[in-house]
């Protein structure tokens, strides 16, 4: 009888594992370069800034790697350095002398990274893509030009069809709620972060631009939960606020 009870327990036990959900807090922020609208470029604020919030994920746009304005420095580096992750970077673009693009950052090693080029006709854009057991996590900045977000929109969503596992993309989208691509993009995706609250320009915000948006697998598993979606009160180290949202993956 004991026996009897104690293998129940396990198996109760194995079962509540399974059922707990995966909770994941993703952060999004461009950055432009670490230059403030003090006019000061201080990758090291932004590093702390992101290591004070603690998120499991970051989406980061306009990142220079070994340019002339960046005097040579790895700026992802830098700011991962401070923020105590590991860092993963896509250049979209060459630019003096070295790159400009996107990147992430993680608290954890995930399972895979993927890079991928987006249309962007005023400059080439990029993707990138980090899986990790529970889910897949991707960033990028989309075009100034709707045609190209259009047809980006296309391009991630064949690839998010790749993963059976809750995909997340952040970013600079380039793109208020009320334009028609924003309908476009939310035929497969679901905003976590509000599409009311102003993230741009920083110091006097008035449009929405950055999102983190959600899009769940055909095979229809998984439920997720938006917690605390949050605009970040900083009107200096950029000229974007940051956005930040905790997610319950069950």
């Amino acid at each position: 009888m004991k026996k009897l009870i104690f293998a129940a327990a396990i198996a109760l036990a194995a079962l509540a594992s399974c059922t707990k959900p995966t909770t994941v807090k993703m952060m999004s922020y461009n950055i432009h370069n670490g230059i403030g609208l003090d006019e000061v470029t201080d990758y090291a604020r932004i590093g702390e800034l992101i290591r004070q919030y603690a998120p499991d994920v970051v989406a980061i746009q306009e990142i220079d790697s070994a340019t002339t304005r960046s005097e040579g420095k790895y700026v992802l580096g830098e700011i991962a350095k401070v923020a105590g992750m590991n860092d993963y970077y896509a250049p979209a673009i060459d630019y003096r002398g070295g790159k400009y693009g996107i990147g992430l950052l993680c608290k954890e090693e995930p399972i895979a990274i993927s890079r991928h080029a987006l249309p962007g006709r005023e400059e080439q854009r990029a993707l990138i893509i980090a899986e990790f057991p529970e889910y897949v996590f991707a960033c990028t900045h989309l075009s100034l030009t709707e045609a190209d977000r259009d047809a980006s929109v296309a391009i991630i969503s064949d690839l998010a069809k790749e993963y059976d596992k809750p995909f997340f993309i952040a970013g600079d989208f380039n793109a208020e709620p009320t334009e028609p691509f924003f309908a476009t993009f939310t035929k497969d995706f679901t905003p976590l972060t509000g599409a009311t609250t102003p993230t741009f320009p920083a110091d006097t915000p008035n449009v929405v631009i950055d999102y983190i948006m959600q899009r769940i697998p055909a095979s229809d598993n998984y439920t997720i939960s938006s917690i605390n979606p949050e605009v970040i009160d900083e009107p200096v180290m950029s000229d974007h606020r940051p956005i930040i949202v905790t997610t319950e993956i069950n």
